[in-house]
């Protein structure tokens, strides 16, 4: 079983080629595979349009955060009224109670380089961890769509930033 991650180290870093080999690699336990990222490519994820960055505990990879248009997905009208992000953990490490840290340190992160007036999240409706984690960030859901790939069920959050 591998350390504990320890909270206070957790950072957004670059993302390199190395951390973008690993992510593609990623595989989830169901339901959880919608998250897979098993058609993604590395130089995808190196993309800077995409904004991806590393979640990193020290030096070791965790997960990743993204802000821009990755953490849309096809189905809802998406404005430019809040800056969508979106993320994920390592697959060995979910569960764990780490979410709400790598997400709050991306809410950090995004704030100081973007300052957006507001965040989006988009998030399965099956997935009542991510709802519940992001929920206690502070956001709030704004609607529900059918994602139009394979009519799956999500849940658009927005958390204000201007207060």
């Amino acid at each position: 079983m591998p350390p504990p991650v320890d909270l206070a180290s957790i950072r957004i870093a670059p993302l390199t080629r190395a951390h973008a080999e690993d992510i593609v690699t990623w595989r989830y336990a169901a339901p959880y595979g919608v998250y897979d990222m098993a058609d993604a490519q590395p130089d995808d994820l190196l993309d800077p349009a995409l904004g991806f960055h590393a979640v990193l505990a020290g030096d070791e990879l965790i997960g990743f955060r993204s802000f821009g248009p990755d953490g849309r997905v096809p189905g809802w009208d998406y404005d430019d009224s809040a800056l969508d992000t979106g993320g994920g953990l390592r697959p060995s490490l979910t569960g764990q109670g780490l979410g709400r840290a790598a997400i709050a340190a991306g809410l950090d992160f995004g704030r100081a380089r973007f300052a957006p007036a507001a965040f989006r999240v988009t998030v399965a409706s099956f997935n009542a961890r991510a709802r519940r984690t992001v929920e206690s960030l502070g956001f709030e859901v704004v609607g529900s769509f059918a994602a139009r790939r394979d009519g799956r069920p999500f849940d658009v959050l927005v958390r204000d930033e201007r207060s």
